[in-house]
């Protein structure tokens, strides 16, 4: 066996603000979902563009993976690659399907109108195949939205992450900046042609989707068409960035980056001016503002106990957070449902116990499951011979 294959690589210093940043979207997330719960004349002022989150992850996981993994490849295959992301990112996809199994049947109402009929050995049937990162097609739906994970919508994004992580270590790694460049500005075209209904292919003709760069999380030509847009430019906008290495220091850069991004996810929707005005937000986000919070997170170093303190803290909750709050908050969609007339104060209360409940969830299973599984298999598989 090549000493290639034996090789066991550790990881690299890791920039401490991009993973702060990571739990800050995280949380922008949370927000925006528990607020998807209410009508649209509420939610569209409060956290509206959380989704955007969705993108900004994509962003940094193609600026972290050049940064990690660009000039490993003469001491690692690509199975040893595809075993490193294995080990990241997977056990907590296993707990994110077993949260949603734990949740699914106390969900049930008119929102979610296939719950109360759907058979427990189907249930468990998806729950195998979305282990196994199978997507599902709509006539598989056991929910009611149509969505490729019912029992726990977010981990849509995780298939397409690995399928940008296949992109990468098939081809991506092998693309020389020149190169890379041009992909990320026919991939910003795409992103235009969302953002901006252009139809260029005259496969946009979701109504519930105009003239945003939203969607992605059913399985159909369209949405599979959004989801790969959604993932391709921010994914290779980052790979390139962290090719070129030109990047931002500023003294409070985790603050500054940080107050971008809450900015970004909590401004107002556009819809009111014209949904133009939507796209083009939405579309400079995605275009000039994500690389400079990537460049900025990756150029400054934290200053104070403080800022290190809560950075850290943010940053190791951002992937356990992401993957299993959604369980949690299809129970609050059902309480929502039926208490709409509550009183304000009890609304708020109960959106901020649930998102302390998502977080404590969270927080116990990186701290008792994940990091655990991950030294396990760092012992017994990645240093494996």
């Amino acid at each position: 066996m090549s000493a290639k294959t034996n090789t066991y690589l550790e990881s690299k210093p890791r920039f401490e603000i991009l993973d702060g940043l990571r739990g800050v979207a995280a949380l922008g997330v949370v927000m925006f979902h528990i607020m998807e719960c209410y009508p649209s004349e509420i939610s569209r002022w409060v956290m509206p563009h959380g989704f955007m989150s969705v993108d900004f992850f994509f962003a940094l996981s193609g600026l972290v993976i050049g940064y990690a993994y660009d000039d490993r490849w003469d001491k690692m295959t690509i199975w040893g690659f595809f075993k490193r992301r294995l080990t990241r990112l997977h056990p907590m996809v296993v707990m994110g399907v077993l949260i949603g199994i734990c949740f699914f049947y106390y969900s049930g109402g008119p929102t979610f109108d296939l719950i109360d009929t759907a058979p427990w050995y189907i249930v468990l049937l998806q729950a195998l195949l979305l282990m196994l990162m199978i997507p599902l097609p709509q006539s598989m739906d056991i929910r009611g939205w149509g969505e490729l994970t019912s029992i726990n919508g977010p981990i849509w994004t995780l298939m397409y992450e690995y399928v940008a992580n296949i992109f990468y270590a098939l081809f991506l790694r092998k693309t020389g900046k020149v190169w890379l460049g041009i992909i990320v500005a026919f991939c910003a075209l795409l992103s235009a042609d969302l953002c901006l209904q252009l139809n260029l292919f005259g496969n946009l003709a979701d109504p519930n989707f105009q003239y945003t760069i939203n969607g992605g999380f059913i399985c159909n030509p369209e949405h599979i068409y959004r989801a790969m847009v959604r993932l391709m430019f921010p994914f290779t906008m980052g790979l390139l960035l962290s090719r070129l290495g030109r990047f931002i220091s500023i003294k409070g850069g985790f603050g500054v980056a940080s107050l971008l991004i809450i900015a970004m996810v909590s401004t107002p929707m556009l819809t009111d001016l014209g949904p133009v005005y939507e796209g083009l937000f939405e579309l400079c986000c995605i275009l000039l503002l994500f690389p400079v919070i990537l460049s900025i997170g990756a150029g400054s170093k934290l200053q104070g106990e403080r800022a290190t303190k809560i950075c850290t803290f943010v940053g190791q909750l951002s992937f356990p957070l992401y993957i299993t709050h959604y369980p949690i908050l299809y129970m609050h969609f059902s309480w929502v449902e039926n208490h709409m007339d509550a009183p304000v104060g009890t609304h708020v209360l109960v959106g901020i116990t649930t998102a302390l409940m998502c977080i404590g969830v969270a927080w116990a299973c990186l701290k008792l499951y994940d990091e655990p599984v991950r030294n396990w298999l760092k012992e017994h598989w990645l240093k494996k011979n």
